[in-house]
């Protein structure tokens, strides 16, 4: 896999350990609360792959678009859209044309998540699953 030109950068990041906060500062509570929230909504359906398609996407995806990708119902994909939108990880541009068009894109704070999705695709390159049974078989 080709590192990701981010991927030094968030490396050295994580190992200088930059961004530490004191344990139990009012700012280590917040970056916890602010963990909390996004580990609560990557843990729901469909969010990983949806923000996965804008990370390694280029340029803004259309519903449809995303839709196909992910195979997902419309509700649900709405759904997520709207909360990726809300957090500020995408943003929504609708279109007054008939018939209507919706684009989504990716924000600089989805941006920033590429290498984690980089290093993602080098982990599944290192190693095996065994098949999971989930609710879909």
């Amino acid at each position: 896999m080709v590192e990701s030109p981010q991927a030094e950068e968030f490396i050295e990041t994580i190992l200088s350990n930059e961004t530490a906060r004191p344990p139990g500062s009012e700012q280590a509570k917040d970056d916890n609360r602010t963990m909390a929230a996004l580990l609560n909504l990557l843990g729901k359906k469909h969010t990983i792959v949806i923000l996965h398609q804008f990370a390694t996407g280029d340029g803004p995806l259309r519903f449809s678009d995303i839709e196909e990708a992910v195979d997902i119902a419309p509700n649900t994909l709405s759904n997520r859209l709207e909360e990726l939108t809300e957090v500020g990880l995408l943003t929504r541009q609708a279109y007054n044309e008939i018939p209507p068009r919706v684009e989504y894109n990716a924000t600089e704070k989805a941006k920033e998540l590429a290498p984690v999705f980089w290093y993602l695709g080098v982990w599944t390159e290192r190693h095996d699953l065994e098949p999971i049974a989930t609710d879909d078989d």
